[in-house]
This record gives C-alpha cells, sequence and structure tokens, in this order.
C-alpha cells in the first residue's frame, strides 16, 4: 500500500482457490483474565488487565510476499515502541500475524486459529480483498473487531450487513475518481486506455474513473490475477491509440505493463493506482521478469500515481522521521520501507482506537469508538477518515504524484471526495504533526 499505500494491496500471482468461508465456532470465550464484559461472554476475549490481544493475516510466503510482508513488521515495531513506553491505559500490545500466503482457505485456517485458539481481541489490517472475503462473515458472526482492512474493496464499508468491519485506506472507487478528475483536467485530448485487474478492484475502480473520463476512454482492458500473459491486452490497447493508460493493477502488472510496452515500443503516459505504484519493488520485479535484462527504474522515469502517507524516500518529513528512529529501535532488520510506514500508521490508528474506547473497552465500545470519534483521528495520513455510525469508509482522499528517479513530485495538493457522485475537492489544512514520541493522545470529539 505510496505515500506508501501498497499495503492496500491485493497479489498479482495469486493462485485460483475457491473463497471457504469459515464456520462460526465458540469465539465468544471468555479470556482468562479479562475484565468487564456484560452480559457478553465474549466481549472482553483477548483483554486482560495487562495486555490485549491483537491478530493479523498476511502472506508471509508465497508470490505475494514481497512488499506485502514488510507490513506487519513495521506494525510490530511500532507496537513494541508503544509497549517499551507503558502501553495504552497499562495494557501492552501482544501482535499477533499469521501467514496465509495470499490463499483464501489458508486466510480461513489462520484467522480461525486467530479468533478461537488464540483468542484475539481484535483483528487489525487483515491484507488482500479474496483472502480477507474469505473471513469476513466469520468474523462479524464471532463480533470480533475486523478494524482497517488492507485493501481498498467497497466490501469493507457495509456497515448494515458487516458492522464490525472498516476499511482504512481510501477506497478503489474514491482514488479513481481523483485520478479521473486530474487526467481530465490536465491531459483533456488524451486518448485513455484502462488496464484493469478483473475483480474489486478493477470494478470499484473504473465505476469512478468513468465518472470524469467516460467521453476520453477508448479501451478498456483487463487481466486475470496469476495469467502473466498480457501481451494480448497490451496490444489492444496500443491498437486502440489510447496513449494514456491507467492501471488499477497490483505492482507485479506494473512491472509486465513497461516490459511489454518495451517489447511493443509502445509509449503511452503511464499512470497507476497506489498499489501499483511502489518504484522500489516495482524496480526490483522488473529485474526479476526481465531475467536480469531491465535492472533500474528507468521505465518508471514519469509515471503518474496517488499518494496518501508519508513516503520512506522523504526523510524530511516529520513522519518518516520518526517512523525511522523507531524501525531503528525495533525493526527486525532492513530498510524502513513504504510498507513498513504503512503497517506503523495502521497501528498508530489502532492505539489511537483503543485509547479512544475508554480504559475497559469492550469488542463493542471498539468499534464504536472508530464510529464516534474517528474522523477527528488525526496521524501521519493525508487525509481525514470517513468513520460514522453509517460509514466505514477509510481515508478521504490522496495527492497526485510522479516519479522523478528514486522518489516522487507532487502535481497537486491532497484531495477529498466519497462515493457515488460527490465532488472532488481540495483538502485545505495542515498536516497533522508529530506528538511526542509518536504516540497519539486520544482523540477529541
Amino acid at each position: 500500500m505510496g505515500r506508501s499505500g501498497r499495503g492496500r494491496a491485493l497479489a498479482a500471482m495469486a493462485v485460483g482457490v475457491a473463497l471457504v468461508l469459515a464456520g462460526c465456532g465458540a469465539g465468544g470465550r471468555p479470556a482468562e483474565g479479562g475484565s468487564g464484559g456484560g452480559s457478553d461472554p465474549g466481549a472482553t476475549t483477548g483483554l486482560t488487565a495487562d495486555s490485549v490481544k491483537v491478530g493479523a493475516h498476511f502472506p508471509l510466503t508465497g508470490v505475494a510476499a514481497p512488499g506485502y510482508s514488510e507490513i506487519p513488521t513495521g506494525a510490530k515495531a511500532y507496537f513494541d515502541w508503544v509497549n517499551a513506553k507503558g502501553g495504552v491505559n497499562g495494557r501492552r500490545i501482544d501482535y499477533i500475524f499469521r501467514d496465509d500466503a495470499y490463499n483464501p482457505t489458508q486466510t480461513s485456517q489462520v484467522v480461525n486459529e486467530l479468533v478461537l485458539q488464540d483468542q484475539v481481541f481484535a483483528v487489525l489490517g487483515g491484507l488482500g480483498t479474496p483472502t480477507h472475503s474469505a473471513v469476513l462473515d466469520f468474523l462479524n458472526a464471532e463480533k470480533v473487531p475486523d478494524l482497517f482492512v488492507s485493501s481498498g474493496s467497497l466490501l469493507w464499508d457495509q456497515p448494515d450487513k458487516n458492522p464490525m468491519t472498516f476499511g482504512w485506506q481510501p477506497d478503489y472507487e474514491v482514488e479513481a475518481k481523483i485520478i479521473g478528475d486530474y487526467i481530465a483536467k490536465t491531459y483533456p485530448q488524451a486518448k485513455v486506455g484502462l488496464f484493469l485487474q478483473d475483480d474489486d478492484l478493477g470494478r470499484d475502480a473504473e465505476l469512478g474513473a468513468r465518472r470524469y473520463l467516460d467521453k476520453q476512454i477508448v479501451n478498456a482492458q483487463r487481466y486475470t490475477p496469476g495469467n502473466t500473459d498480457i501481451g494480448p491486452q497490451m496490444a489492444a490497447l496500443q491498437a486502440s491509440g489510447a496513449d494514456l493508460v491507467i492501471g488499477f493493477n497490483v505492482p507485479s502488472y506494473t512491472a509486465l505493463t513497461q516490459l511489454q510496452g518495451q517489447r511493443l515500443n509502445y509509449k503511452p503516459q503511464w499512470v497507476y493506482s497506489n498499489i501499483g505504484a511502489d518504484p522500489v519493488l516495482v524496480g526490483s520485479l522488473l529485474g526479476r521478469f526481465s531475467q536480469g535484462a531491465v535492472t533500474d527504474t528507468s521505465l518508471l522515469e514519469g509515471m503518474i500515481t496517488t499518494e496518501y502517507l508519508p513516503r520512506a524516500d522523504n526523510p524530511a518529513d516529520p513522519w518518516t522521521a520518526e517512523f525511522a528512529k523507531i524501525w531503528q529501535a525495533n525493526g527486525d532488520g532492513g530498510a524502513l520501507s513504504n510498507y513498513r510506514i504503512y503497517g506503523m500508521s495502521q497501528a498508530y490508528a489502532f492505539v489511537q482506537t483503543l485509547q479512544a474506547a475508554g480504559q475497559d473497552p469492550t469488542r463493542q465500545t471498539l468499534v464504536e469508538a472508530v464510529e464516534r470519534d474517528g474522523k477527528a483521528m488525526e496521524g501521519p495520513w493525508l487525509a481525514p477518515y470517513r468513520f460514522a455510525a453509517d460509514k466505514h469508509g477509510g481515508i478521504a482522499g490522496v495527492k497526485i504524484t510522479q516519479v522523478t528517479g528514486q522518489t516522487t513530485k507532487q502535481l497537486t495538493g491532497v484531495r477529498t471526495t466519497n462515493n457515488g457522485d460527490a465532488p472532488v475537492t481540495d483538502l485545505n489544512t495542515p498536516e497533522s504533526p508529530v506528538p511526542p514520541d509518536a504516540i497519539p493522545a486520544a482523540p477529541q470529539g
């Protein structure tokens, strides 16, 4: 998920497997030493006087692991930092993340373990649309807070159907609307092609883009995750005369489109959604897929994308500087990356939510805290949340940026919108300052 967002993510090479919904279990058993809880025996599962247990699923192995496996390492580093400074209301955060290999069947297995065996208080940042969809009904049936899913699908914004689930990053429709508005105003004569992942990512994004670009779109091509032969799609875009192509895809397919474009001598203006545009990861994938023939990121020069979080390659940003200090103190090695910043930012949001839920939280009051105080929560994200009792959508906006060298330059300020026909508007508020020790105060309002 740029500024990081790459964790938003879907992974490119996922195998086609059935989505197996987990059966309901005894997730309501109270945790030993739990506090409070009222009449619901599961209200404080995973909570004790001095700890709170939080679970997550990520692809730590397999084709989706590059990049995305770094997200929970960033979250853990931040939680360790908070724990060393006393935790939240005297409770340390016990963070457990399990490997699902981006396989929905495995996601069901590991989330069952987190809920029924580990007895987590909440699930945080589960990654991927097909993977997290496999546990959506289960988590809501078990009344487990399902916070800040690492995906931009609109599925997480269904409070009537899934009251425990919340999105986090800008959803694909919101991002696509902001991209579409920018392209329509900046490239009004462009012949626009769309390169779309053939699932919720592509469908939601196409819906948003067409609100502003429908008359300019000359061709739309779709790919199936796991099928790396995109030659026919690229040839069709080239034959259509599209001189600006917007890719709503994951990083592997950014690399594949660049390599295929090079083979075809096809050089449109490239625009990619945030999840597909991390220059470091895409650069490494270019080398891998080309078997070493392409070893630099020059193909990415001039690529347009979006950002909504601090970037690892911008050490002057106060948030990046603070996260770098936290990573140096608590990280497990390697460099601070956009993915790790994504995980730290998500963990920061959870700490703020736990504070807002009070000294003796329950699963339900944790959810109510997001709905009540979410819009007032400030942190490293560039735009406000859209949380409310009837809205579980995440961050409201992004800024448009362009890859130049090993970093990006800003093309617009932060712009915000909502789903449907809500307009795209400029956000004219300053970025949130970093609080002492990068630990948030409980939100007010």
